[in-house]
């Protein structure tokens, strides 16, 4: 679920936002984005979850990322680079344990069917991390 919860919020406009996809890795173009910024802002926050669910106006990153979305759980952000990767860690821990109820509604919405879901929670456990 590392990726999910990146891939599922902040990491548009933090540093996982894949703006501009290449064949085989998504734009490092906001790779200096200070994630713990976002995340400690409610407002952005909520403004991206909206964008994600199609209950509010989205940024161009914002629909980009939710544009990608599918691709980036489908192939477990495998086009993310190392710093995306570790914000994407961030942001799982910060959705798990600070807004489960984005966090169910983000799940329920992108990963209906749980697919991703038990093979992000094994990932997770690996590390330490309880899901």
């Amino acid at each position: 679920m590392y990726r999910l919860a990146a891939i599922l919020l902040v990491v548009a406009a933090a540093s996982a936002a894949p703006q501009t996809k290449t064949a085989d890795k998504y734009t490092e173009k906001f790779d200096t984005v200070d994630i713990d910024q976002i995340l400690a802002s409610e407002r952005l926050v909520n403004n991206y979850f909206n964008c994600l669910m199609e209950r509010g106006p989205c940024t161009p990153e914002g629909t980009e990322l939710r544009s990608v979305l599918p691709d980036a759980l489908e192939s477990a952000c495998s086009k993310c680079n190392d710093k995306q990767k570790n914000a994407t860690e961030k942001v799982f821990q910060h959705l798990s344990q600070n807004k489960p109820k984005l966090w169910k509604e983000l799940t329920d919405k992108y990963d209906p069917r749980g697919t991703y879901r038990s093979k992000y929670e094994a990932e997770a456990n690996k590390h330490g991390v309880k899901v």
